[in-house]
């Protein structure tokens, strides 16, 4: 399934990737933090879209993340 992860500040996407393991993705995002090259984040909420690719009905995962303090 693709998997999202989203800045909520901003809306931008931080990563956009692949995972066959969904939920020990989503249960190892809402720890203590999540790790990227721009910065900490921390879990905030999730959400499962459904959309329409080439004629065929596809789920990705939305993780929202919100930017740690320093």
């Amino acid at each position: 399934m693709h998997v999202v992860f989203v800045d909520m500040e901003t809306g931008n996407e931080l990563l956009v990737t692949v995972s066959h393991d969904v939920a020990g993705l989503l249960a190892a995002c809402q720890g203590e933090s999540v790790t990227f090259p721009v910065g900490a984040y921390k879990y905030d909420a999730h959400s499962l879209d459904y959309y329409e690719d080439e004629g065929v009905y596809k789920q990705e995962l939305v993780v929202y993340l919100k930017r740690q303090q320093t």
